[in-house]
């Protein structure tokens, strides 16, 4: 999750591949040399706790690489046998970087903590895990506040609150990553209250409780996120809040005198496909309908949230959407 400007902003469509290439690689890069430092320190002071953690960080690089896969997926412009773009496509691999952090972070964490239960207490100096962890919670810290400064703002854009957007939002990969780094600050604090009480009390008991907590958030954290690619792929439609919404700019176009018909799904992050049923104003020809449905379905496609919209006529005798 490292690096979040690196993989969230200049990822975009306005980027050459040269530049998207060198981005991924720095950001990757840094999260692998944070993995090596981890699993280097792991070693040296034998803690589950900071194994746990050094885990938590090869995971967080594996869903890296996951999250750039989706990002050069979602940035694909629709073909003739994609119509819909390959958005879609950007939640299947936010979908393995879930189970990643679900099967591999927790099942490790758990596991070496139920291990480290039996093992019998050691005098284990642990100054360069709390210098490692130090290192790492800073570096963290400002990926994590990237991250919440982004979301911020389009969150204002959508005239959603921070946490609301984070839950909300169709992007799986902004969710994955505030996601990620927010559990790996509280797992750094825990890996090492749990090693700083073995070494004050002599009880392993402790850094085995850090490792096993560790595990723990990776396993929540990992289905939460799975659960929510699960719903998008399935195809998750507007809130009614937003269906609401979408209704009233259908209203608020001149030609528009009725809607009464609307769906919108979700297919790619923060890009829906709608459909709509209306009724025109004035008296028309057949070709002249066609003509003005034809236009309002290119002033609505202008619309950066819009991938593809199909108007159709109304019969008069159908209500109003609600």
């Amino acid at each position: 999750m490292r690096a979040f400007n690196r993989f969230h902003r200049r990822l975009g469509v306005d980027r050459d591949d040269a530049d998207v290439r060198s981005t991924v690689y720095i950001a990757i890069g840094a999260g692998v040399l944070l993995a090596l430092v981890k699993s280097l320190a792991a070693g040296m002071t034998d803690s589950a706790s900071m194994l746990a953690e050094a885990v938590h960080s090869w995971v967080g690089t594996l869903t890296d690489g996951f999250l750039v896969a989706a990002y050069l997926a979602a940035r694909r412009p629709p073909d003739e046998t994609h119509v819909l773009g390959y958005g879609r496509e950007s939640y299947v691999w936010s979908l393995f970087g879930s189970v990643a952090m679900f099967t591999v972070g927790a099942e490790v964490g758990i596991w070496r903590g139920i291990r480290q239960l039996g093992a019998a207490d050691m005098d284990t100096e642990y100054l360069i895990g709390y210098v490692v962890l130090a290192g790492s919670f800073v570096w963290q810290a400002w990926s994590f506040a990237q991250a919440v400064s982004f979301v911020r703002k389009r969150a204002a854009e959508l005239d959603h609150g921070l946490f609301a957007h984070v839950f909300r939002t169709s992007d799986a990969q902004l969710r994955t990553v505030v996601t990620g780094d927010f559990i790996a600050l509280v797992g750094i604090v825990v890996a090492a209250a749990g090693m700083a009480l073995h070494q004050f009390t002599g009880n392993v008991a402790w850094d085995a409780a850090g490792s096993f907590i560790v595990g723990l958030l990776m396993g929540a954290a990992g289905l939460f996120l799975i659960n929510t690619n699960r719903r998008f792929l399935a195809g998750a439609t507007l809130t009614p809040g937003q269906r609401a919404t979408a209704i009233q700019a259908l209203y608020a176009l001149p030609e528009v005198k009725r809607v009464t018909y609307l769906y919108a799904e979700f297919i790619g992050p923060q890009r829906i496909v709608v459909a709509a049923r209306v009724e025109l104003r004035g008296e028309l020809s057949q070709a002249d309908l066609a003509r003005t449905l034809r236009r309002l379905e290119q002033t609505i496609m202008e619309h950066k949230h819009i991938g593809r919209v199909t108007l159709s006529l109304a019969a008069p005798e159908e209500p109003d959407a609600h």
